[in-house]
């Protein structure tokens, strides 16, 4: 153990243990009994107050480090998580769980969950455990994603939703999906964040860990403040009628699935309209980088599914155009 002479005239001994340092600072330079002894009075406390340190408030501490960093529902989400971690991994001291424990009981786990859910259980132990135990390494073996075939809603549903919805409550709501607005970013939305035909979208109305509903002053992502486009008629109309949405989140969801009940088309969230916003665009040849700036996504991989959908299309387009001329020349 060295000790060291600082520039204000004091000594000073570090050790590193359970992956941090701690120090003891002399106003004499100690003999090496002096500083063992002192180190080993500091691991001590050390040692006592980690002893009965349980996973249960590990994760507490580490959601609680960073309430005012992670969004309202992103706590949420880490609550949940933790009401189907097992009550023997949660009490377990966090210093004594190893690798092998984190795989036994992400497999317990994947027999209830899906793939996604799975991962994300794994994501916020790895991320305990990374606070508390920067030193233990991790080679968890996760269950295989599922391929995901995102539906995209067709023109002839959207436009039997939107004649459905005229009129309503939740007419604007919907046209705006259409436009790759995200539920949140439409329930956060005042007409005063609309300027002629542009409208600025900077917030978001989620539920915290209380599941009350709150508007956060950012929105999802870095790249979800964006401004976007509308047709001039639609923002005349929310200006004139003084706001976008007043009722509850949830209300559009439910009338969105009642109207395609009633009209007898494919049931699909609100969330699929930014799917059919982003077809569209793709569709229309509109540059991959302004589809994501349009829409706030930060990469196209959330989008795969729906350009493979677009391009899957034209390609049919193309078939069809191709098996014609054939036709053409077989049977003319």
């Amino acid at each position: 153990m060295k000790i060291e002479k600082l520039p204000s005239g004091s000594y000073r001994i570090r050790k590193m243990y359970k992956g941090q340092t701690y120090t003891v600072v002399f106003d004499h330079k100690p003999t090496q009994k002096e500083a063992t002894l002192a180190m080993a009075a500091e691991l001590d406390k050390v040692q006592i107050k980690y002893d009965t340190l349980t996973f249960r408030v590990a994760t507490q501490k580490y959601i609680e480090s960073k309430k005012n960093i992670l969004s309202p529902s992103t706590i949420r989400g880490y609550s949940g998580i933790v009401r189907q971690i097992s009550d023997a991994f949660l009490d377990s001291n966090i210093y004594n769980i190893s690798a092998l424990d984190v795989q036994s009981e992400i497999n317990r786990i994947a027999g209830n969950c899906s793939p996604k859910t799975v991962r994300n259980h794994h994501g916020l132990l790895s991320a305990v455990l990374g606070s508390f135990r920067p030193d233990l390494k991790l080679n968890t073996t996760l269950p295989q994603k599922v391929k995901n075939e995102p539906y995209i809603p067709s023109d002839d549903d959207v436009k039997k939703i939107l004649s459905y919805a005229k009129d309503t409550e939740y007419e604007i709501p919907i046209i705006l999906a259409c436009y790759g607005m995200r539920r949140s970013e439409i329930c956060a939305l005042t007409p005063e964040d609309i300027d002629g035909d542009v409208v600025s979208i900077t917030k978001a109305k989620v539920q915290d860990e209380n599941l009350e509903w709150v508007i956060k002053k950012t929105t999802k992502t870095t790249a979800s403040t964006r401004d976007i486009v509308i047709p001039m008629d639609v923002a005349d109309k929310i200006r004139e009628r003084g706001y976008v949405y007043k009722g509850h989140p949830g209300e559009i969801t439910k009338f969105l699935a009642a109207s395609q009940k009633k009209l007898g088309i494919p049931l699909f969230s609100i969330h699929k309209l930014r799917h059919y916003f982003a077809s569209k665009m793709s569709a229309m040849n509109i540059p991959e980088e302004d589809i994501l700036r349009s829409g706030g996504w930060e990469t196209a991989y959330v989008m795969k599914g729906v350009y493979r959908h677009a391009m899957e299309d034209k390609n049919k387009d193309a078939q069809r155009a191709a098996a014609s001329k054939l036709g053409n020349a077989l049977f003319s």
